[in-house]
């Protein structure tokens, strides 16, 4: 037997003896590796003549060919012993019950600020946004708010330490300054919305010292009253998602919009819960009004060719009177159990097209 029949004999003995892929592995390095018995005599073809060199090469990757038909043959041999293996001692028991659900759930505030934004996006509204932490002037002065007011008060606002100038920063009371910002920034028409957090020195069952507030602003040269009392009854039947909703628009004041007026929605109490559209009980929920004349001077427009309307709500309390919760202090608790009870499934995005809730 000549030395390659007896390297082919060894080579192909050592596959077929091979019990695991790992042993495979080894031969086939050993013999077609960089340093492999048939590679090593691969190196040897250029030392040589043509007519040798011809005739060992030859042979040589004959050898080099069989050789790895058989180490593939075996590796797919041996895979093949793996997966019977396996189907022998694994199995499904579907008497398990199923795993369970993923605990994480959208909070309400999210669910409700979500719901609002596709409302007013449906009607043309962007949403605007800008600082939580604002200056006297963008939080009051601008707002036609006077010095005297209560709301300037510290045992309503919190202020931070005064400057070498003597003024405070605030925490902002209401989204109100956005309106400022945006006014100063674009050209009208303006159609936005201003969800975001608000701050005020407050808390029992119904108020806390930090709370979701979302304002609209619209402003051209023909918006009415007639359009604010269209705006808001839309909002109203698409958000508690009823049919109709009858509508109630109180005089009041407000020093940044002039006539100003809150809004109250029909609705019924029944065993505590309340039904919106229903019944003959009313039900304060914002309030609105026409955008006062220094207001949209102090945002850089004229009060003789722009008008317009605002309004503003509680996005927390929006999720109270829809979803039943009673009290506005367990929104901040991080109770994970509250929030599994009244959270929503991350998957659920809120959808005019697909339902809101």
């Amino acid at each position: 037997m000549t030395e390659l029949a007896e390297l082919e004999s060894q080579l192909v003995g050592a596959v077929e003896a091979a019990h695991d892929e790992a042993t495979l592995d080894t031969v086939r390095v050993s013999a077609l590796g960089k340093k492999g018995a048939i590679s090593e005599r691969m190196k040897t073809l250029g030392a040589m003549s043509p007519d040798e060199r011809k005739q060992a090469g030859q042979a040589l990757n004959a050898l080099k060919d069989k050789v790895a038909a058989a180490i593939a043959s075996r590796s797919a041999s041996l895979k093949e012993a793996g997966l019977e293996a396996r189907l022998a001692t694994e199995f499904v028991d579907v008497t398990l019950p199923v795993r369970p659900e993923m605990q994480g759930s959208v909070h309400p505030v999210s669910q409700v600020w979500e719901e609002i934004t596709q409302i007013f996006g449906d009607m043309g509204f962007s949403v605007a946004e800008g600082p939580h932490i604002e200056t006297d002037w963008y939080n009051f002065g601008a707002l036609n708010i006077p010095d005297d007011h209560p709301a300037r008060q510290e045992h309503d606002t919190f202020y931070f330490n005064p400057k070498e100038d003597g003024s405070r920063m605030v925490l902002r009371t209401h989204t109100s300054p956005v309106q400022i910002r945006t006014m100063q920034e674009s050209e009208t028409p303006i159609r936005i919305i201003a969800p975001g957090r608000t701050y005020r020195c407050d808390s029992d069952q119904t108020h806390t010292p930090m709370f979701h507030q979302v304002e609209g602003l619209v402003l051209d040269d023909k918006t009415h009253l007639g359009h604010l009392k269209w705006c808001l009854e839309e909002f109203c039947k698409a958000f508690f998602e009823v049919d109709a909703v009858k509508m109630r628009f109180r005089a009041s004041h407000f020093p940044f919009t002039e006539p100003s007026m809150e809004v109250d929605i029909n609705c019924s109490w029944e065993k505590g819960q309340v039904k919106v559209g229903v019944g003959d009980s009313w039900l304060e929920i914002l309030g609105s009004g026409m955008v006062h004349p220094n207001v949209i001077r102090a945002g850089g427009l004229d009060p003789e060719k722009v008008q317009g309307f605002a309004f503003g709500m509680g996005i927390d309390r929006l999720a109270m009177l829809k979803y039943g919760i009673p009290d506005l202090r367990a929104f901040f608790e991080a109770d994970l159990r509250w929030l599994r009870h009244y959270g929503f499934r991350s998957l659920n995005v809120p959808t005019l097209a697909g339902g809101l809730s």
